[in-house]
């Protein structure tokens, strides 16, 4: 079972979940579904459609909302066009689908009364985006990747509690709990730089150094304390 250092979430509080369906999302609600019985706070599953796989991305919202009813969690669909919405703001597809979710998020949250929004990345995710940052160019923060929690709004803060786990980890917790999930074929296509670092770059970092993702994860979270003080 997984644990926190310090407690993420408090008595009374309406915690939405970003739930894609895959593999990460569906440890975190999972597991938050257990949490919240224990520590008493009200779960709410939000699903963003961004308009662009067609019957796939159909299918995938349909294997949300029956997992949600089969758990007896609420269940929010939200539909948004990222095509026109990269198109009207000059954006990537990959940005625009980023922006549209995070407004499907504030969105949702207003409509709940949430406070809290919990989203399934971990310490894979992070070390990606430590490298896809450098990649990219970066002042310092930006190898600080992704923080465990930060505002998104006055009102609603993120929080990533899958951060201090591995990809590995996740899917070890899938197959104990004998939990399926479903699996968005863009995330094999390398044209996306992250894909690349995931299939490519880590792989061959890894043959040098076998714990590079950690330490990835590690010097972000050091050099975020650096920067806060």
């Amino acid at each position: 079972m997984l644990a926190f250092a310090t407690p993420l979430f408090k008595r009374g509080q309406t915690v939405l979940v970003g739930f894609s369906g895959g593999p990460d999302s569906v440890c975190l609600i999972h597991f938050l579904r257990h949490l919240a019985s224990k520590k008493h706070f009200d779960l709410v599953a939000i699903h963003v459609h961004h308009g662009l796989r067609g019957r796939a991305a159909d299918a995938d919202a349909a294997f949300c909302r029956k997992l949600c009813k089969a758990w007896d969690i609420p269940f929010m669909l939200k539909k948004k066009q990222v095509r026109a919405l990269a198109k009207k703001l000059d954006l990537s597809v990959e940005h625009a689908a980023r922006k549209a979710r995070y407004e499907a998020f504030a969105e949702a949250a207003k409509q709940t009364g949430a406070t809290a929004i919990a989203l399934g990345h971990h310490l894979d995710d992070q070390a990606e985006t430590v490298l896809l940052n450098l990649l990219r160019g970066t002042k310092p923060e930006g190898l600080c990747g992704i923080p465990l929690r930060r505002a998104l709004n006055t009102r609603v803060e993120i929080v990533r509690p899958l951060l201090c786990i591995t990809r590995a980890e996740v899917e070890e917790y899938l197959a104990e709990n004998k939990l399926t999930c479903v699996t968005d074929e863009s995330n094999f296509d390398d044209i996306y730089t992250r894909n690349w670092i995931r299939h490519e770059l880590l792989p061959m970092l890894e043959k040098k150094q076998p714990q590079i993702r950690q330490h990835l994860a590690l010097m972000a979270a050091r050099l975020s304390e650096k920067l806060k003080k």
